[in-house]
Protein backbone atom coordinates (compact mmCIF):
# COMPACT_ATOMS: atom_id res chain seq x y z
CA UNK A 1 0.00 0.00 0.00
CA UNK A 2 1.17 3.58 -0.36
CA UNK A 3 0.44 6.99 1.09
CA UNK A 4 0.62 10.25 -0.79
CA UNK A 5 1.49 13.86 -0.19
CA UNK A 6 0.86 16.84 -2.47
CA UNK A 7 3.75 17.27 -4.89
CA UNK A 8 6.07 20.16 -4.09
CA UNK A 9 8.75 21.84 -6.16
CA UNK A 10 11.35 19.39 -7.40
CA UNK A 11 14.10 19.27 -4.79
CA UNK A 12 16.46 16.40 -3.93
CA UNK A 13 14.83 13.72 -1.86
CA UNK A 14 16.11 10.75 0.13
CA UNK A 15 14.63 7.27 0.41
CA UNK A 16 14.79 5.08 3.49
CA UNK A 17 14.04 1.35 3.59
CA UNK A 18 13.30 -0.73 6.68
CA UNK A 19 13.97 -4.33 5.66
CA UNK A 20 12.49 -7.02 7.88
CA UNK A 21 11.74 -10.70 7.75
CA UNK A 22 8.02 -10.14 7.23
CA UNK A 23 7.68 -6.66 5.70
CA UNK A 24 9.53 -3.98 3.78
CA UNK A 25 8.64 -0.40 4.72
CA UNK A 26 9.91 2.47 2.62
CA UNK A 27 9.58 6.24 3.00
CA UNK A 28 10.91 9.15 0.94
CA UNK A 29 11.76 12.45 2.59
CA UNK A 30 11.92 15.92 1.10
CA UNK A 31 13.09 18.76 3.35
CA UNK A 32 12.91 16.34 6.31
CA UNK A 33 9.23 15.61 5.69
CA UNK A 34 7.72 12.29 4.60
CA UNK A 35 6.26 12.84 1.13
CA UNK A 36 5.64 9.24 0.10
CA UNK A 37 5.71 5.74 1.54
CA UNK A 38 5.04 2.14 0.61
CA UNK A 39 4.86 -1.16 2.44
CA UNK A 40 4.87 -4.74 1.13
CA UNK A 41 5.35 -8.21 2.55
CA UNK A 42 8.90 -9.54 2.33
CA UNK A 43 9.09 -12.25 -0.36
CA UNK A 44 9.44 -15.67 1.26
CA UNK A 45 10.92 -17.50 -1.76
CA UNK A 46 14.41 -17.70 -0.30
CA UNK A 47 15.82 -15.93 -3.36
CA UNK A 48 17.60 -12.67 -2.40
CA UNK A 49 16.90 -11.27 -5.89
CA UNK A 50 13.18 -11.30 -5.06
CA UNK A 51 13.83 -9.27 -1.90
CA UNK A 52 15.98 -6.82 -3.86
CA UNK A 53 13.20 -6.48 -6.42
CA UNK A 54 10.63 -5.78 -3.71
CA UNK A 55 12.85 -3.10 -2.17
CA UNK A 56 13.30 -1.40 -5.54
CA UNK A 57 9.55 -1.57 -6.19
CA UNK A 58 8.70 0.10 -2.87
CA UNK A 59 11.17 2.90 -3.56
CA UNK A 60 9.59 3.49 -6.97
CA UNK A 61 6.07 3.41 -5.51
CA UNK A 62 7.09 5.90 -2.82
CA UNK A 63 8.66 8.20 -5.40
CA UNK A 64 5.49 8.08 -7.48
CA UNK A 65 3.44 9.00 -4.41
CA UNK A 66 5.76 11.97 -3.86
CA UNK A 67 5.46 13.12 -7.47
CA UNK A 68 9.16 12.49 -7.98
CA UNK A 69 11.45 10.30 -10.07
CA UNK A 70 14.65 8.33 -9.58
CA UNK A 71 16.72 11.24 -10.84
CA UNK A 72 15.53 13.29 -7.84
CA UNK A 73 17.09 10.84 -5.38
CA UNK A 74 20.17 12.12 -3.56
CA UNK A 75 20.60 8.92 -1.56
CA UNK A 76 19.01 5.70 -0.30
CA UNK A 77 19.42 4.27 3.18
CA UNK A 78 18.57 0.70 4.18
CA UNK A 79 18.21 -0.64 7.69
CA UNK A 80 18.63 -4.41 7.80
CA UNK A 81 18.97 -7.19 10.34
CA UNK A 82 22.18 -9.19 10.38
CA UNK A 83 25.85 -8.30 10.29
CA UNK A 84 26.48 -5.22 8.18
CA UNK A 85 29.59 -4.41 6.16
CA UNK A 86 28.85 -0.70 5.93
CA UNK A 87 31.82 0.11 3.71
CA UNK A 88 30.75 -2.40 1.06
CA UNK A 89 27.02 -1.95 1.62
CA UNK A 90 26.69 -5.69 2.22
CA UNK A 91 24.81 -7.76 4.79
CA UNK A 92 25.30 -11.30 6.03
CA UNK A 93 23.82 -13.60 8.65
CA UNK A 94 20.42 -11.89 8.39
CA UNK A 95 18.65 -15.18 9.11
CA UNK A 96 15.22 -13.54 9.50
CA UNK A 97 15.29 -12.31 5.88
CA UNK A 98 14.68 -15.17 3.43
CA UNK A 99 17.77 -15.75 1.31
CA UNK A 100 20.01 -13.48 3.40
CA UNK A 101 21.80 -16.09 5.53
CA UNK A 102 24.85 -15.74 3.28
CA UNK A 103 26.47 -12.48 2.21
CA UNK A 104 24.29 -10.28 0.00
CA UNK A 105 25.68 -7.18 -1.74
CA UNK A 106 22.56 -5.28 -0.78
CA UNK A 107 23.66 -1.70 -1.46
CA UNK A 108 25.24 -2.24 -4.89
CA UNK A 109 22.37 -4.46 -6.07
CA UNK A 110 19.74 -1.87 -5.14
CA UNK A 111 21.83 0.98 -6.52
CA UNK A 112 22.22 -0.55 -9.98
CA UNK A 113 18.42 -0.72 -10.38
CA UNK A 114 17.79 2.83 -9.16
CA UNK A 115 19.87 5.10 -11.38
CA UNK A 116 23.12 4.17 -9.58
CA UNK A 117 22.00 6.19 -6.56
CA UNK A 118 24.35 5.94 -3.57
CA UNK A 119 23.03 3.40 -1.05
CA UNK A 120 24.02 3.39 2.63
CA UNK A 121 23.35 0.28 4.71
CA UNK A 122 23.06 0.12 8.51
CA UNK A 123 21.76 -2.06 11.33
CA UNK A 124 17.96 -1.98 11.45
CA UNK A 125 17.59 -1.13 15.14
CA UNK A 126 20.33 1.50 15.03
CA UNK A 127 18.64 3.30 12.15
CA UNK A 128 15.25 3.05 13.89
CA UNK A 129 16.70 4.70 16.97
CA UNK A 130 18.39 7.30 14.76
CA UNK A 131 15.03 8.07 13.17
CA UNK A 132 13.40 8.67 16.55
CA UNK A 133 16.36 10.76 17.72
CA UNK A 134 16.41 13.01 14.67
CA UNK A 135 12.72 13.15 13.70
CA UNK A 136 10.68 11.61 16.51
CA UNK A 137 10.35 11.19 20.27
CA UNK A 138 14.08 11.52 20.95
CA UNK A 139 14.54 15.04 19.60
CA UNK A 140 14.75 16.79 23.00
CA UNK A 141 17.52 14.49 24.27
CA UNK A 142 21.24 13.92 23.70
CA UNK A 143 21.64 10.68 25.65
CA UNK A 144 19.10 7.93 25.16
CA UNK A 145 18.57 4.22 24.69
CA UNK A 146 16.18 2.79 22.14
CA UNK A 147 14.78 -0.64 22.94
CA UNK A 148 13.07 -2.36 19.99
CA UNK A 149 10.85 -5.27 21.06
CA UNK A 150 9.75 -7.43 18.16
CA UNK A 151 10.81 -10.74 16.65
CA UNK A 152 13.83 -10.41 18.91
CA UNK A 153 14.97 -7.56 21.13
CA UNK A 154 17.41 -4.96 19.85
CA UNK A 155 18.89 -1.76 21.16
CA UNK A 156 20.54 1.42 19.97
CA UNK A 157 22.44 4.06 21.92
CA UNK A 158 22.67 7.81 21.36
CA UNK A 159 25.46 9.24 23.53
CA UNK A 160 26.31 12.94 23.49
CA UNK A 161 24.18 13.36 20.39
CA UNK A 162 25.88 10.63 18.35
CA UNK A 163 24.89 7.09 17.46
CA UNK A 164 27.25 4.88 19.48
CA UNK A 165 28.22 1.48 18.09
CA UNK A 166 31.47 0.92 19.99
CA UNK A 167 33.66 -1.50 18.04
CA UNK A 168 30.63 -2.51 16.01
CA UNK A 169 28.53 -4.41 18.53
CA UNK A 170 27.34 -1.80 21.05
CA UNK A 171 23.64 -1.69 21.83
CA UNK A 172 23.00 -5.46 21.95
CA UNK A 173 20.39 -4.85 24.62
CA UNK A 174 18.56 -8.12 23.90
CA UNK A 175 21.55 -10.08 25.12
CA UNK A 176 21.92 -8.44 28.48
CA UNK A 177 21.53 -11.20 31.08
CA UNK A 178 18.63 -10.76 33.49
CA UNK A 179 18.61 -14.28 34.95
CA UNK A 180 21.82 -16.36 34.91
CA UNK A 181 20.96 -19.92 33.91
CA UNK A 182 17.48 -18.79 32.85
CA UNK A 183 15.54 -19.48 29.66
CA UNK A 184 17.46 -20.47 26.54
CA UNK A 185 17.97 -17.57 24.13
CA UNK A 186 18.25 -17.77 20.33
CA UNK A 187 21.93 -16.86 20.72
CA UNK A 188 22.53 -20.16 22.53
CA UNK A 189 23.06 -18.57 25.94
CA UNK A 190 20.66 -18.53 28.87
CA UNK A 191 18.86 -15.74 30.69
CA UNK A 192 19.04 -12.98 28.04
CA UNK A 193 16.34 -10.33 27.78
CA UNK A 194 15.39 -11.72 24.37
CA UNK A 195 14.65 -15.14 25.86
CA UNK A 196 11.78 -13.51 27.78
CA UNK A 197 10.73 -10.55 25.62
CA UNK A 198 11.41 -11.55 22.00
CA UNK A 199 8.26 -12.57 20.17
CA UNK A 200 9.84 -15.78 18.78
CA UNK A 201 10.96 -16.85 22.26
CA UNK A 202 7.53 -16.05 23.68
CA UNK A 203 5.87 -18.19 21.02
CA UNK A 204 8.25 -21.04 21.76
CA UNK A 205 7.34 -20.81 25.44
CA UNK A 206 3.63 -20.74 24.63
CA UNK A 207 3.88 -23.90 22.52
CA UNK A 208 5.84 -25.63 25.28
CA UNK A 209 3.23 -24.67 27.90
CA UNK A 210 0.39 -25.92 25.68
CA UNK A 211 2.17 -29.29 25.34
CA UNK A 212 2.26 -29.42 29.13
CA UNK A 213 -1.50 -29.01 29.25
CA UNK A 214 -1.94 -25.29 29.90
CA UNK A 215 -4.85 -23.54 28.19
CA UNK A 216 -4.72 -20.49 25.94
CA UNK A 217 -6.62 -18.89 23.07
CA UNK A 218 -3.43 -17.56 21.50
CA UNK A 219 -3.27 -20.16 18.74
CA UNK A 220 -6.99 -20.00 17.99
CA UNK A 221 -6.69 -16.23 17.60
CA UNK A 222 -3.66 -16.78 15.36
CA UNK A 223 -5.56 -19.16 13.08
CA UNK A 224 -8.66 -16.95 12.91
CA UNK A 225 -6.40 -14.04 11.94
CA UNK A 226 -4.91 -16.04 9.09
CA UNK A 227 -1.48 -15.94 10.72
CA UNK A 228 1.11 -18.69 10.96
CA UNK A 229 2.88 -17.20 13.97
CA UNK A 230 2.00 -15.38 17.17
CA UNK A 231 2.27 -11.84 15.82
CA UNK A 232 2.17 -8.70 17.94
CA UNK A 233 -1.48 -8.27 16.98
CA UNK A 234 -2.31 -11.79 18.15
CA UNK A 235 -0.78 -11.07 21.56
CA UNK A 236 -2.67 -7.79 21.75
CA UNK A 237 -6.02 -9.44 21.00
CA UNK A 238 -5.35 -12.22 23.51
CA UNK A 239 -4.62 -9.62 26.19
CA UNK A 240 -7.89 -7.85 25.38
CA UNK A 241 -9.69 -11.18 25.93
CA UNK A 242 -7.97 -11.67 29.30
CA UNK A 243 -6.00 -14.72 28.19
CA UNK A 244 -4.00 -15.90 31.20
CA UNK A 245 -1.04 -17.32 29.28
CA UNK A 246 -0.68 -14.20 27.12
CA UNK A 247 -0.86 -12.05 30.25
CA UNK A 248 1.86 -14.12 31.94
CA UNK A 249 4.14 -13.97 28.89
CA UNK A 250 3.76 -10.20 28.56
CA UNK A 251 4.30 -9.75 32.31
CA UNK A 252 7.54 -11.71 32.04
CA UNK A 253 8.62 -9.64 29.06
CA UNK A 254 8.01 -6.40 30.95
CA UNK A 255 9.93 -7.79 33.94
CA UNK A 256 12.98 -8.66 31.83
CA UNK A 257 12.92 -5.34 29.97
CA UNK A 258 12.53 -3.36 33.19
CA UNK A 259 15.43 -5.13 34.91
CA UNK A 260 17.74 -4.63 31.93
CA UNK A 261 16.75 -0.99 31.39
CA UNK A 262 17.43 -0.25 35.07
CA UNK A 263 20.90 -1.79 34.74
CA UNK A 264 21.63 0.25 31.62
CA UNK A 265 20.38 3.38 33.36
CA UNK A 266 22.54 2.78 36.43
CA UNK A 267 25.58 2.49 34.17
CA UNK A 268 24.93 5.33 31.70
CA UNK A 269 22.60 7.84 33.48
CA UNK A 270 20.49 8.38 30.36
CA UNK A 271 17.89 11.08 29.83
CA UNK A 272 15.36 8.91 28.00
CA UNK A 273 14.41 5.39 26.99
CA UNK A 274 12.33 4.88 23.82
CA UNK A 275 10.40 1.63 23.49
CA UNK A 276 9.56 0.58 19.93
CA UNK A 277 9.51 -2.42 17.62
CA UNK A 278 6.49 -4.44 16.51
CA UNK A 279 5.46 -5.60 19.96
CA UNK A 280 6.38 -2.34 21.70
CA UNK A 281 4.39 -0.22 19.24
CA UNK A 282 1.41 -2.58 19.15
CA UNK A 283 0.98 -2.93 22.92
CA UNK A 284 1.44 0.80 23.46
CA UNK A 285 1.33 2.79 26.68
CA UNK A 286 0.07 -0.01 28.99
CA UNK A 287 3.15 -2.06 28.08
CA UNK A 288 5.46 0.92 28.64
CA UNK A 289 3.81 1.48 32.03
CA UNK A 290 4.48 -2.13 32.96
CA UNK A 291 8.14 -1.76 32.02
CA UNK A 292 8.46 1.40 34.11
CA UNK A 293 6.86 -0.37 37.07
CA UNK A 294 9.45 -3.14 36.84
CA UNK A 295 12.36 -0.75 36.22
CA UNK A 296 11.79 1.77 39.00
CA UNK A 297 12.65 -0.34 42.11
CA UNK A 298 16.06 -1.16 40.63
CA UNK A 299 17.22 2.38 39.85
CA UNK A 300 20.19 3.51 41.92
CA UNK A 301 19.20 7.19 41.61
CA UNK A 302 15.45 6.77 41.98
CA UNK A 303 14.66 10.49 42.20
CA UNK A 304 16.10 11.13 38.70
CA UNK A 305 14.61 8.38 36.53
CA UNK A 306 14.84 8.51 32.75
CA UNK A 307 11.68 9.40 30.88
CA UNK A 308 10.37 6.26 29.19
CA UNK A 309 8.59 6.98 25.91
CA UNK A 310 6.82 5.27 23.05
CA UNK A 311 8.03 5.91 19.53
CA UNK A 312 6.58 8.93 17.76
CA UNK A 313 7.08 7.57 14.25
CA UNK A 314 5.77 4.08 15.00
CA UNK A 315 6.49 1.56 12.25
CA UNK A 316 8.02 4.34 10.13
CA UNK A 317 10.92 4.80 12.59
CA UNK A 318 13.21 2.45 10.66
CA UNK A 319 12.44 3.86 7.23
CA UNK A 320 12.82 7.47 8.38
CA UNK A 321 16.05 6.59 10.22
CA UNK A 322 17.42 4.90 7.11
CA UNK A 323 16.69 8.06 5.11
CA UNK A 324 18.45 10.12 7.80
CA UNK A 325 21.42 7.73 7.58
CA UNK A 326 21.62 8.51 3.86
CA UNK A 327 21.58 12.25 4.49
CA UNK A 328 17.83 12.96 4.50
Amino acid sequence: MSSTAPPSPSTPITAGVDLGGTKIQTAVLRNEEIVGSARVLTPQTGNPDDVIGAIVATVRTSLEAAGASETDLQGIGIGTPGEVDAKAGAVLLAANVPGFSDRVELGPLVSEQLAETQVTVGNDVNVGVLGEYKRGAGRPYKNLLGVWVGTGVGGGLILNGELHDGRGAAGEFGHMVVKPGGLLCSCGRRGCVEAYAGRVSMERRARHLVKRGQKTDLFQIMEKSGRTRLSSGVFARALEHGDKMATKLIDDAAWALGIAIASAQNLLDLEAIIVGGGLGDRLGQPFVDQIVEQMTPHLFVADKPPVVLRTELGDLSGAVGAAVLAGG
